[in-house]
């Protein structure tokens, strides 16, 4: 990973113009090209940012990134106060909660349930950001990508973007859409991904496992 704090602009065009103003912040460059700028604050969202795969040309003043849908970030450095790579090596992954690795395992089993019609290709398919949960075909032949989480908020949203732009490199998935699937999400995070393009679906984990009290009745 290369770090570079900076005095910088930055210039977005794509499928809306936008703009930073000149500011010291962190340009971080990952191992599959991932290009993020950073303030101090703000958690862990970058202000500004082009997935992989782009391209990255280093002029003296500034950086230009593109990518193959023809959008472009252009970084204006005026004063460069350090500049480092590190090798992170590889890293082992998110490891889920037992509760989200067995709901993953049961909808893989049954991928019915998020879907009419849905079969699984693959759990755990890999990406250059990391592995989709559920890689599946829908009943009309269509690649879907599942992300699956114990609670649904608008970070699992953002994930599984992530994941549908690097798998839309791959032109053997055919396209792709995704479908966020959780034991309940939030308000938020069902708007976010409805304006992506993506469905959401809460499941219940008890009914999946079978262990879900019947109803009470008075006879």
């Amino acid at each position: 990973m290369r770090l570079v704090v900076a005095r910088c602009s930055v210039e977005y065009a794509g499928r809306l113009n936008a703009a930073l103003p000149e500011a010291t912040r962190l340009i971080m460059v990952k191992q599959d090209g991932c290009v993020a700028i950073h303030a101090d604050g703000g958690a862990y969202k970058p202000l500004n940012w082009m997935n992989s795969p782009n391209t990255l040309h280093e002029h003296d003043d500034r950086w230009v990134i593109s990518n193959p849908k023809g959008e472009s970030l252009t970084i204006f450095l005026h004063e460069v106060f350090s500049d480092s790579s590190h090798d992170l090596g590889v890293d082992p992954g998110l490891t889920k909660d037992g509760v989200e690795s067995h709901l993953q395992e049961l909808l893989a089993s049954a991928p019915h349930v998020i879907e009419e019609g849905l079969t699984l290709i693959r759990r755990e398919f890999p990406t250059a950001v990391g592995p989709v949960d559920l890689l599946c075909r829908a009943a009309d032949g269509q690649t879907v990508a599942v992300e699956v989480k114990r609670r649904g908020e608008i970070d699992g949203v953002e994930q599984l973007t992530r994941y549908i732009e690097c798998l839309r490199a791959d032109s053997s998935l055919g396209d792709i859409r995704g479908i966020f699937v959780a034991q309940s999400i939030k308000p938020q995070a069902r708007v976010l991904a409805e304006s992506r393009g993506m469905n959401w679906r809460e499941v219940d984990y008890e009914e999946l496992k079978g262990t879900k009290p019947d109803d009470l009745t008075l006879f």
